[in-house]
């Protein structure tokens, strides 16, 4: 039997191989400092990170109608909105810039900084049966979201 596979406590003899084991294949030890991040973590799992990435691009575009169309939609859809009100209603100057690109800006990153708050905020009670089950770097989560949304 191949002993470097099989997790086991530093000094526990293996019954099968006779032999003592004292590699172990992940350490995980506590946060000693506040802004440790564990980035090279997040980099060696980076394909988990796309994954995640792809599972809530699809979870949030499937099951409309229009798919991922609605997100350049629904943008536009409110800058006309704005423009109509604010520029032709309350005639607010925009300081000369196009109103379609200063509206359109303004609530593209609005839009990405609220939906990525808000969901952010709720991914570790969400996601809390897939943390107990197997280890990996818990940034990750947080790290998809921020891409996905982006």
């Amino acid at each position: 039997m191949d002993t470097t596979n099989v997790l086991s406590k530093p000094g526990q003899v293996h019954a099968e191989a006779g032999t003592q084991d004292d590699n172990w294949t992940e350490i995980i030890q506590p946060r000693t400092r506040l802004l440790d991040l564990g980035l090279a973590d997040v980099w060696r799992y980076r394909d988990l990170v796309m994954l995640f990435v792809r599972r809530d691009f699809v979870s949030t575009y499937k099951q409309t109608v229009l798919g991922p169309i609605w997100f350049f939609i629904q943008p536009l859809l409110t800058t006309i909105t704005y423009v109509i009100i604010f520029g032709n209603v309350a005639q607010l100057s925009t300081d000369g810039m196009p109103m379609m690109v200063f509206y359109l800006s303004g609530i593209t990153i609005w839009n990405y900084f609220a939906q990525t708050l808000t969901t952010t905020s709720t991914v570790f009670r969400d996601n809390a049966a897939m943390f107990g089950k197997v280890y990996f770097p818990r940034l990750t989560m947080p790290l998809s979201i921020v891409i996905s949304n982006l």
